[in-house]
Parts: structure tokens; sequence; C-alpha cells
């Protein structure tokens, strides 16, 4: 896992995100945007949704589970995936997304364990 732990960027006209070099073999699979549990948004690695988050989401819980169908609604509602431009390194994020974390241009990005999460500044 890279070093870096924190970046802020400011998004262009075409609400991309620049991911930092050192990070991008993180994304080489893709990436999975969705909404955090607060007023921000996740962004994972492709290979850590398909190989941990969706598991979760549908591991040994009852189909009638009101707490694993609201984290899953949560988790699923605006769902984007997309491929990182390798050449530039940018992600598009969608516009729903950048409102439901009421961000406009400039955009921090923390990690949180195998995800990031997206704020803010």
């Amino acid at each position: 896992m890279a070093s870096v732990d924190y970046f802020e960027r400011r998004l262009d006209d075409k609400r991309r995100l620049t991911i930092p070099a050192e990070l991008r073999a993180e994304f080489i699979s893709g990436v999975v945007l969705t909404r955090g549990f607060g007023n921000y948004l996740h962004l994972y690695p492709k290979a850590i949704w398909d190989g941990e988050v969706e598991l979760a989401l549908n591991a040994g819980s009852s189909i009638l589970d009101e707490k694993t169908a609201d984290v899953n609604v949560q988790f699923r509602r605006g769902k984007t995936e997309a491929d990182l431009d390798q050449k530039q390194g940018r992600i598009t994020i969608e516009q729903h997304l950048l409102e439901y974390a009421g961000i406009d241009r400039d955009i921090v990005a923390v990690r949180a364990g195998k995800y990031w999460r997206l704020i803010t500044p």
C-alpha cells in the first residue's frame, strides 16, 4: 500500500479528479464511487469492492434483515464504476454524487483503511 494517505485536488470543468501518480497502481482494476454514511463519498479500488465490500454486503444475513438492507441501499444508491484514465490518472465523478457530498470543485481525499473518503475541505 502506498504511503500517501491524504491529498487535495480541484476538479476540472468535466468533474474529473486526478489521482496522484504514486496511487494510480492502487486503482488499476478500476474505481467504485458510492455515497458514504454521511455527506461524503467513498472511493474504492474495484478489486477491494469486488473482493471485500460485495462479500461483506452479502455475508450471511437474512434477506429480511432490515439493517443489512439499509446498508446495501446506502452503498448501492448512486454507485458508479469507472476505469482510471491511465495516461492522465483521472476519474470522472457523477454530478449527483458531488451534490450528495456537497462538493463543488475543491476536494479532499483521506485514506480510511482500504478505501478513500472524499470530502469538502
